[in-house]
């Protein structure tokens, strides 16, 4: 090989840029993959995820209450969903909604809108696709489990909640429309009370306090 031609190649590669290395892209996040992801709030204690199907998270409220007190999302109670939610790679995107655009899911937490509302209207004035969640205080999330499913499998699924986090249960007595669907779960609210009642004296609910 010819000396010029042996140098021109040897020149040439040391010239070269670099070889630019192979961009990695990663997986989109798919709703099935995102929701599994979202069991880990089961094992935080003031986050429960009451429903899979139809697709409710609680947030722990209060031990004790009172008909007359407020049933809403407070602000340590949205805040404490939000820092939850950021590590799954939500944020807020208004203040009722969080939101993962990668996968299109949304949680929403209905507005709060009058003092004197019913728990059960909690859901009905903030409508959400098929693939979003609901925040609800533990007391929305019983009324729409009372309003979703036969009475003897809404008190199975209550009793589930409940020892995880009492709810209003004078305030859902109260706000009882007259239909023949509340009316058939009535006789099953003294039951509620009592385990209820034995759930915040025992461990571990008699040593959790509200969020502030």
């Amino acid at each position: 090989m010819p000396a010029r031609s042996l140098l021109n190649r040897i020149t040439s590669a040391l010239t070269a840029p670099a070889a630019r290395p192979a961009t990695q892209t990663s997986a989109p996040v798919t709703i099935a993959a995102l929701k599994d992801s979202l069991r880990v709030l089961d094992k935080d204690p003031f986050l429960y995820v009451v429903d899979w199907d139809l697709q409710i998270i609680s947030v722990f409220d209060d031990l004790k209450y009172d008909r007359a007190d407020v049933d809403a999302l407070a602000g340590p109670m949205r805040n404490h969903v939000l820092q939850k939610l950021k590590p799954l790679g939500f944020t807020q995107t208004s203040g009722h909604v969080i939101s993962h655009t990668t996968a299109d899911m949304q949680m929403i937490m209905p507005k709060f809108r009058a003092l004197g509302e019913s728990p059960f209207n909690a859901t009905h004035f903030t409508k959400r696709r098929p693939q979003d969640f609901y925040i609800l205080t533990p007391t929305q999330s019983a009324c729409v489990l009372i309003d979703s499913y036969p009475p003897e499998e809404a008190q199975e699924r209550i009793l589930a909640l409940i020892k995880q986090q009492p709810i209003n249960i004078y305030r859902i007595l109260d706000y009882m429309a007259r239909d023949d669907h509340r009316e058939a779960f009535k006789p099953v609210l003294g039951h509620l009370k009592f385990v209820q009642r034995e759930a915040v004296r025992s461990e571990p609910l008699c040593r959790r306090r509200a969020l502030r």
